[in-house]
């Protein structure tokens, strides 16, 4: 299962990443998980919403622009070696990992980890093979 990621292009000053916030809260929209990574001058911040149109939606009206991208959320044992073992998987099948990300929670024993590859599909499959979970929007929202 894919899900929809929003991004979008964010100048490194105070306040720019609070006004995305503030933007999603006024309307409703909960922000389940982010990612920030930046530079001097800019960043990019990754945001899965539960509501990702109308998130996209709601921040092209406050002026931003808004990229959506399909990402992947599997599980990863959370043992030594368990990031290794879905390496592996991936890597055995050519696909590459253009960024990664982890989440704020777990599922039993195992950690919650947002990936952006180049084949998605082609992954997704690699990780059923090893046993990882591939989670659906509605599974990360309900926690």
């Amino acid at each position: 299962m894919k899900i929809k990621q929003i991004s979008l292009f964010l100048e490194n000053k105070p306040g720019h990443l609070n006004a995305i916030c503030r933007t999603l809260a006024k309307a409703g929209i909960n922000i389940v998980t982010l990612s920030l990574a930046d530079t001097q001058q800019f960043g990019i911040v990754r945001l899965i919403v539960e509501d990702w149109e109308r998130g996209r939606d709601e921040l092209e009206k406050a002026g931003h622009v808004v990229n959506v991208r399909d990402v992947v959320a599997a599980t990863v044992n959370d043992v030594p070696g368990g990031m290794a073992d879905l390496l592996d998987a991936v890597g055995a099948v050519g696909v590459n990992i253009e960024y990664m990300y982890a989440f704020s929670f777990r599922t039993n024993d195992k950690a919650i980890l947002v990936f952006r590859f180049d084949d998605a599909d082609k992954a997704i499959e690699a990780l059923k093979r090893i046993g990882a979970d591939i989670l659906d929007a509605s599974t990360l929202f309900s926690h």
